[in-house]
């Protein structure tokens, strides 16, 4: 990797010896016209030209990343492309125009992600990102194909794949320690809008990847990084297959904690945006309401917020969970705690009502939630939550008909046994109480006292 780092602004001040390209055919006659016209000219002379005949020089600036391997003017190149569509981004629907339906307009870019080199991986994954946002929504080239002209070129999922890849890459171990990551959260921030790319990122286990990053910033540039992960989420969260992710992971938490504590409006109205879009789905209303998102929201009221959509996210965010609270059960409360796998001792875990009530209810799926009790003992480093799980297997005993016979049916007795020998007094003393009533049986049971 580079040393030195590069600005767009330094590479443009080269000179590249663009007559000796022709010299050795490299380039031809016309492009070398082309570029003369093009190079080293102000910004307005480059966008007439860029309006009267953009399509020629997209396939120029293609022809040449694709047959010069000098890395001087690779990076060249991309600074011109990267300028021109800095400037005005729409221009990356050149790189559409029927007129270059015979080239292969993304794979030097594609290609170019792999170098050794950030300023070429920077300029090729940005790049990519615009071309692929401005594609034509009519589908001249949808999911898995390559239309009549292009029948060797590499497809829409060629590229997807090999982007999407890249970018997650930077994610899980950047090519550049303090850009990579930057980078590539912020060409998802554009590249998420595109449902093909959700699909995609969701395919390659991604979503997992933007977790980490959600934690309150305070510097500018960290700031900036929170918003477009954030971003991200609200994008995905128009995904079904994000948003099942999203729902077992600690996604709403790391939110809570931004919105609680961020003063930045545009962080704080991308979470609100979020959360709306995700009350009404799965278990998330119950997850606001257990995170302390109603109080949360009130606060949030009370402050100065400029921006109207993020004042009416707020009412409607309020009245949605003011909604949600009235309908949710307590049996709904207490299942969703289990599946989040993260177990403290709330009121419903000790209250005779609660299991009277709800006992049956474990009987759903098969058991499924006694199963992710079990999950819990198996898996966790907490200590809490063993202790809460262990308590829990015990009161499905004391209070079911045939508590034991399916607690024991589904192997938990070596589980907990296991728990017995914990370093913590609170997870022995939960393991010996669920081994008791699990041997003694529901007669015996009622008489065994947390």
């Amino acid at each position: 990797m580079d040393q030195v780092e590069l600005s767009t602004e330094q590479v443009l001040q080269r000179d590249i010896p663009w007559e000796a390209y022709m010299t050795t055919k490299l380039i031809s006659a016309t492009d070398l016209q082309l570029l003369r016209r093009y190079d080293k000219k102000p910004e307005s002379a480059r966008a007439q030209l860029l309006d009267e005949d953009g399509p020629a020089y997209v396939q120029l600036f293609v022809t040449i990343l694709r047959d010069i391997f000098k890395e001087d003017t690779v990076e060249y190149v991309l600074a011109l492309i990267y300028e021109m569509l800095s400037a005005n981004p729409t221009r990356a629907r050149l790189f559409h125009d029927q007129s270059l339906a015979h080239e292969d307009t993304y794979e030097p870019f594609l290609r170019l992600l792999s170098k050794g080199n950030w300023f070429i991986q920077e300029k090729s994954c940005k790049i990519l990102a615009w071309i692929i946002c401005f594609r034509p929504k009519a589908g001249v080239i949808a999911s898995g194909e390559a239309s009549d002209s292009k029948k060797h070129s590499t497809t829409i999922d060629d590229v997807l794949n090999g982007l999407v890849e890249w970018l997650c890459a930077q994610l899980r171990q950047p090519s550049h320690p303090t850009r990579g990551a930057p980078v590539a959260i912020s060409c998802l921030s554009t590249l998420l809008k595109e449902p093909v790319v959700r699909s995609s990122f969701v395919q390659a286990d991604g979503v997992k990847l933007l977790v980490p990053l959600i934690s309150p910033a305070s510097t500018q540039q960290s700031i900036q990084l929170l918003y477009e992960t954030c971003l991200c989420i609200w994008l995905l969260s128009y995904y079904e297959p994000a948003v099942e992710y999203l729902a077992t992971s600690r996604t709403m938490q790391r939110l809570t904690e931004v919105v609680k504590s961020s003063t930045k409006e545009k962080v704080v109205r991308v979470v609100i945006l979020t959360f709306r879009n995700l009350l009404p789905k799965g278990t998330f209303g119950a997850q606001m309401v257990d995170l302390g998102l109603p109080h949360i929201i009130h606060s949030l009221k009370t402050q100065a917020w400029s921006d109207q959509d993020l004042l009416d996210a707020l009412n409607q965010l309020e009245e949605g969970l003011k909604e949600n609270i009235r309908k949710l059960s307590s049996f709904d409360k207490y299942k969703q705690e289990v599946l989040l796998g993260h177990l403290d001792w709330n009121p419903m875990h000790k209250e005779a009502n609660f299991w009277r009530e709800n006992v049956t209810s474990f009987e759903e799926n098969d058991f499924q939630i006694l199963r992710v009790l079990l999950t819990i003992l198996d898996t966790s480093s907490d200590p809490r939550s063993l202790a809460v799980a262990c308590y829990d297997l015990s009161q499905f005993i004391q209070y079911h008909a045939a508590g034991r016979v399916i607690v024991t049916d589904l192997k938990a007795k070596e589980r907990v046994m296991k728990l017995m020998a914990h370093e913590n007094a609170e997870v022995t003393k939960n393991a010996l109480l669920c081994i008791q009533r699990l041997l003694l049986g529901a007669k015996y049971a009622s008489f065994l006292q947390a």
